[in-house]
C-alpha cells in the first residue's frame, strides 16, 4: 500500500449518514474514504496508521453563508470586498473574484474543524452576486473551489432599503426592492427567449444577441442550475421570497431567517432549506427582535431543512460548532445539529456527493477531536483535506500548527 494513505483508527466514528462506530476505523487513499469499518477492520499493509483511541472522528464541517476572504479580519475598507453598491443589480460579480487565501480566517476555520465554506457577497444590493464553495485551504482561490457558481446572492428586507433610501435612489422600500428583483427576473427571461429564438432560427441574421453578464447569471437561476441565496429575517420578507420564487420558479434557499419559525409550516411544505443564523448576535436591528438560540430547534420540529452559519465574520467561523451546542441546548436534537454543520450545507450547497459524510468515494476530508464536538472543551486535533494532513493541535505549546498548501 503506498504511503499516501492513512488510517485513523479506534476512535468513534460519526459518519453523519449512517449510525456511530465505536472503536472503528476510516481509510484515507488518494485523497478519498476507502473504508469507514468497525473492530473487525485491519489497516492494509503500508498504511499510515493515526491511533484516535478515545477521540471522535467525523467529517469537516461546512459553513454554507460566510464572507470569509471577502471581508477580512483586521484590514478595515482595504479587505472589505463584500457589496459592490454601485446598483442595486449586481448578478455578475462573483464573490470568486475577490477572495483572499492569505486571510487569517481560514486558519481559524480549519482550527474549528471547518474545511468548507459557502462564501457569499453582502446583503447591500437587492442581488449581490454570485457565490462559490471552496475548501479552506489552498494557494490561490482556484485550488480551493469545490463548485462556482454554487448561487446567486439577493437581499429583502432592511440593509438594502436602508442602503438605497440613504441615496433616496430605487429601491428605498421593500416593495421597491421587490420591484428591482422582478424586473431583473423578468429581463432574464427575455433574455433566454431571444436566445432560444436564434437557435431555432434558420434565417440569416447580421449578429447575434450580445453577451449580458448580468442576464447570464440570471438565466442560470431560471434555469435551476445554481440556487437563489435570499437573505432576509422577517417573516413578512419570506413570505416575499416564496412569492418571487413561485413566480419564477427557480430554486430557493432561504439565508438568516431569524423569523422562518413563524412560517415554519409553509416552508416545511415548499421544501425550502433555511441557512438559520448568526446566532451568536446582540438583536442590534429591528429584523433580529426574534433572534433566539431555540429558533434551529423550532424549524426542525416542523420538518425544515436546516444549516447553521456563523455569517463570518459577524461571529468568527470557529465557533460554528458552538453555535450548534448552544441550540442544542435549547431543543435541536444533537443528529439534527451535527447535519446542520454538514451534510445539509452541503446539499444546500450542491456538494454532497464530495463532503458533508464520512462515506466511501467522497473526499478524505477529515476532523479528529478530542472528545465530543458539541462540549466546548473539545478541540479539533487533527485535520485532513483530501486525504492530506493540514493541520494539528500542539499540546505542548498549547497552540495550532498549519501545513502551508
Amino acid at each position: 500500500m503506498a504511503s499516501n494513505s492513512i488510517a485513523i483508527t479506534d476512535g468513534y466514528i460519526v459518519p453523519v449518514e449512517g449510525e456511530p462506530i465505536d472503536g472503528g476505523t476510516v481509510l484515507l487513499v488518494d485523497g478519498k474514504i476507502a473504508a469507514v469499518a468497525g473492530q473487525e477492520f485491519k489497516p492494509p499493509p503500508g498504511a499510515d496508521v493515526v491511533d484516535a483511541a478515545g477521540k471522535w472522528v467525523l467529517p469537516g464541517f461546512i459553513d454554507a453563508h460566510a464572507h470569509l476572504g471577502v471581508h477580512e479580519e483586521g484590514e478595515g475598507w482595504a479587505g472589505s470586498d463584500t457589496n459592490e453598491m454601485t446598483g442595486p443589480v449586481q448578478a455578475h460579480v462573483r464573490a470568486l473574484d475577490a477572495i483572499n487565501p492569505a486571510e487569517e480566517g481560514f486558519r481559524d476555520a480549519i482550527a474549528g474543524g471547518v474545511l468548507a465554506v459557502n462564501v457569499n457577497p453582502g446583503s447591500g444590493n437587492p442581488i449581490g452576486g454570485q457565490t462559490v464553495a471552496i475548501r479552506c485551504w489552498g494557494r490561490t482561490v482556484d485550488d480551493m473551489v469545490l463548485r462556482e457558481p454554487a448561487g446567486l446572492k439577493s437581499a429583502l428586507g432592511e440593509n438594502p432599503k436602508r442602503v438605497y433610501g440613504e441615496r433616496k435612489e430605487t429601491p428605498a422600500t421593500r416593495l421597491g426592492t421587490a420591484a428591482v428583483i422582478r424586473a431583473a427576473f423578468t429581463d432574464a427571461r427575455n433574455y433566454i427567449a431571444k436566445q432560444d429564438f436564434e437557435k431555432n432560427d434558420s434565417s440569416e441574421r447580421k449578429e447575434p444577441t450580445a453577451r449580458d453578464l448580468k442576464l447570464e447569471a440570471l438565466a442560470r437561476v431560471l434555469r435551476r442550475e445554481i440556487p437563489w441565496r435570499q437573505h432576509c429575517h422577517r417573516a413578512d420578507d419570506i413570505a416575499t421570497a416564496m412569492r418571487i420564487a413561485d413566480e419564477f420558479g427557480y430554486q430557493l434557499v432561504i439565508d438568516h431567517g431569524t423569523e422562518a419559525h413563524l412560517i415554519a409550516d409553509k416552508i416545511a411544505a415548499a421544501g425550502i432549506p433555511v441557512i438559520i443564523g448568526p446566532l451568536f448576535t446582540s438583536r442590534s436591528k429591528v429584523e433580529l427582535r426574534n433572534r433566539s438560540l431555540a429558533n434551529p430547534g423550532r424549524l426542525a420540529a416542523a420538518g425544515v431543512t436546516i444549516a447553521i452559519t456563523t455569517d463570518h465574520p459577524v461571529v468568527p467561523i470557529h465557533f460554528l460548532i458552538h453555535q450548534a451546542t448552544l441550540a442544542v441546548k435549547e431543543g435541536l436534537d444533537r443528529e439534527t445539529a451535527l447535519r446542520a454543520v454538514t451534510i445539509n450545507p452541503a446539499g444546500i450547497i450542491g456538494v454532497a456527493d464530495r463532503l458533508g459524510s464520512l462515506s466511501v468515494g467522497k473526499d478524505a476530508d477529515v476532523v479528529v477531536w478530542s472528545g465530543d464536538p458539541l462540549d466546548v472543551m473539545s478541540r479539533a486535533e487533527v485535520a485532513y483535506i483530501g486525504g492530506r494532513e493540514v493541520y494539528h493541535y500542539d499540546y505542548g505549546t498549547r497552540s495550532g500548527v498549519h501545513v502551508a498548501p
